[in-house]
């Protein structure tokens, strides 16, 4: 069993995500720990006695190893690391939504504090690309910024919306580091620098992401999932009904690979190997887990796995040794074993007793098939499943739809269907009542977003009175752009916005390309270019043209620029297009853009008609504070009342 090499209790709460471990004099290693009302408290165990008194920083009333740095806003992130080499020390930096603090913890100094318009979600520190300098990359509200050791703005880009958490990893193998940016619209995006080389869409937001080793990250969703990825390819996921607070990777079985380590809401910090996602560790806290770092805490040349709690409480764990084998939780192997194949015998001779009552039933001679003893289906059963799209009614809105039937009289009792990011958990369960049997089922299917998702579809088949099913399963995959309904030309408006392109594909590839991507009836027959389909969104009621001609040349006419960008990356990733020129013009976007930065342009001139009158503001009580004091001191109750 591993067990913790050390435990400690403080007596500060500590937010969620909020820690890090740096050596702020260049040799001892401390903790840092954002608290609520706005302080960041450095716990140092190394140098007793060791007491602030500045501005910024002073000495905890709880413990004597323990200062507190006031920040005075609600902090957003927090990280520790190498700034400036040339310092031979860790710096501590604590981002604000309005500021980014720089603090040499040893000298009690600001290295610099600049204002971040766009907020500060999230915080790594490293080198980027070729950027010489290690930077502190913020990432705000669909900026990200990256700043040297003086504070200088050497690194500026925009993604796609609020970002949630960021980290730095040598993702394409060229030996420098690019940054993985997880944000609030689902996407993990890629930059090399400031230009995006990879994007994976996730089913919810990205809350943590570390990287592993090499190209390969480990990522952690809103909804509870973690994962890993190598490059863009997944290699294995779980999903929980409880949040993963923190993940860090650490080789805690001494076996040379990064295992992925996940500090979860309910207190359970376990360890995944990065292959399976098996669990080889696990251990309880008795409060939500705060933060996963590692570091040297003790001083002995050994990193420990440093896990903090909500609550205060820290532990420190060593690697395993290599006697363990891999078997860090305090089971034995044989135990699981036998409890795993103990399990599976029950399994097979539940299963064997369904087989030989079916067989009893099958040789009791011919019934019909309404018998409620009849329980074996026909040998040649099939399920068939279609994709189509359902325009609604008053009561229904309009969606996608897959329908269900058996090639026979059999009917479905059951449907279970396991889906990224469509349905509340995953799954979702059609259940017909008894009276609405029959052999064929249909189920609405809204996608939330444009991308694409396989079905996982597990039937029970039988008859209407059997009381024991078959089991079919199968997987079906969504098309990325399934709640888009074709339509015709003529009934359409064709929208003002367009992008023009001219791709080097036979339009008959592009034909391909539309009826793996869209939802056409069956019957549908699309001539040879030059040809125009027409859509309409299913979500939004907005039309949607797509005309190919003869030579390459492609045009979108949609209003919405997020759609068109969704099928240019779609296109560009089917035939395999790294470099595409593109004319677009969307004249309804810019005209709202246009009305936003107006207003924008208000907020800031009745900003700036504040602050005056608030600076005016302050010079007079600083002024009327004087004069009352002057008047206390000569005792002139009269003035001071008047002053006060």
């Amino acid at each position: 069993m591993l067990l913790p090499v050390f435990t400690l209790k403080l007596r500060h709460k500590i937010s969620p995500r909020m820690v890090a471990i740096g050596r702020y004099d260049g040799t001892h290693p401390c903790l840092a720990a954002a608290t609520q009302a706005g302080k960041v408290f450095i716990h140092n165990p190394h140098t007793r006695g060791q007491h602030f008194s500045t501005s910024r920083v002073f000495q905890s009333p709880l413990e004597s190893d323990v200062s507190l740095l006031n920040i005075n806003q609600a902090v957003s992130c927090l990280t520790a690391g190498v700034l400036n080499p040339e310092l031979g020390c860790d710096v501590l930096l604590v981002g604000t939504q309005t500021n980014l603090l720089a603090y040499d913890v040893y000298n009690n100094s600001d290295l610099f504090y600049r204002e971040v318009a766009d907020g500060a979600n999230a915080i790594v520190l490293g080198k980027l690309g070729d950027i010489s300098s290690p930077l502190a990359i913020i990432g705000g509200n669909c900026a990200l910024q990256g700043f040297d050791q003086e504070g200088n703005d050497l690194f500026w880009t925009v993604t796609g919306d609020n970002v949630h958490s960021l980290a730095l990893c040598d993702f394409n193998g060229d030996g420098k580091k690019e940054l993985l940016v997880g944000s609030e619209d689902f996407d993990i995006r890629v930059f090399k620098e400031d230009e995006i080389v990879a994007e994976m869409t996730e089913t919810e937001i990205i809350t943590c992401l570390c990287p592993m080793y090499g190209s390969r990250f480990g990522y952690a969703l809103s909804n509870g999932t973690v994962g890993v990825y190598d490059k863009t390819a997944r290699y294995w996921r779980i999903k929980s009904k409880n949040h993963a607070i923190s993940i860090h990777a650490f080789d805690l079985n001494s076996d040379g690979v990064n295992e992925l380590i996940t500090g979860w809401s309910n207190g359970k910090v376990d360890a995944r190997s990065d292959r399976t996602g098996e669990v080889i560790f696990k251990d309880n806290f008795s409060s939500a887990v705060a933060g996963v770092v590692e570091g040297d805490y003790r001083m002995d040349g050994h990193i420990q796995l440093i896990c903090c709690s909500v609550d205060g409480e820290i532990r420190g764990y060593l690697p395993g040794t290599a006697e363990m084998r891999g078997n860090l939780m305090d089971t034995s192997v044989e135990q699981d074993l036998i409890r795993e194949l103990s399990q599976k015998k029950q399994n097979l001779l539940m299963e064997l007793r369904n087989y030989e009552q079916n067989a009893k039933a099958e040789v009791s001679g011919p019934l019909n098939e309404t018998d409620g003893q009849r329980g074996i289906i026909p040998a040649n059963t099939t399920l068939h499943t279609s994709l189509s799209i359902n325009l609604g009614n008053e009561t229904q809105p309009a969606h996608a739809e897959l329908c269900i039937s058996t090639s026979n009289d059999t009917i479905i009792r059951a449907v279970l269907i396991f889906a990224e990011g469509i349905f509340v958990g995953e799954s979702h369960v059609v259940h017909p009542s008894i009276h609405n049997l029959s052999s064929s089922i249909c189920i609405p299917i809204t996608p939330p977003k444009d991308v694409p998702v396989d079905l996982h579809l597990k039937m029970f088949v039988g008859y209407r009175s059997s009381t024991q099913f078959h089991v079919f399963e199968l997987t079906r995959q969504l098309p990325r752009f399934s709640m888009y309904a074709l339509t015709s030309p003529d009934t359409a408006s064709e929208p003002l916005s367009y992008v023009n392109f001219t791709i080097a594909e036979r339009p008959q590839r592009v034909a391909i390309w539309l009826k793996q991507n869209f939802l056409f009836p069956e019957d549908t027959n699309i001539q040879s270019a030059p040809f125009q389909v027409c859509f309409t969104s299913l979500r939004t009621g907005c039309h949607l043209f797509l005309k190919i001609k003869p030579s390459g040349e492609i045009t979108l006419n949609t209003d919405d620029i997020d759609l068109a960008g969704d099928i240019i990356q779609s296109m560009a990733s089917s035939f395999a297009i790294e470099d595409l020129q593109v004319e677009a013009d969307f004249p309804v976007y810019f005209e709202e853009l246009r009305k936003v930065l107006i207003k924008v342009d208000e907020y800031h001139s009745v900003h700036q008609k504040l602050s005056a009158a608030m600076a005016d503001n302050s010079n007079l009580i600083r002024s009327l504070l004087v004069r009352a004091e002057d008047a206390r001191l000569m005792r002139d109750i009269v003035e001071y009342n008047e002053n006060a």
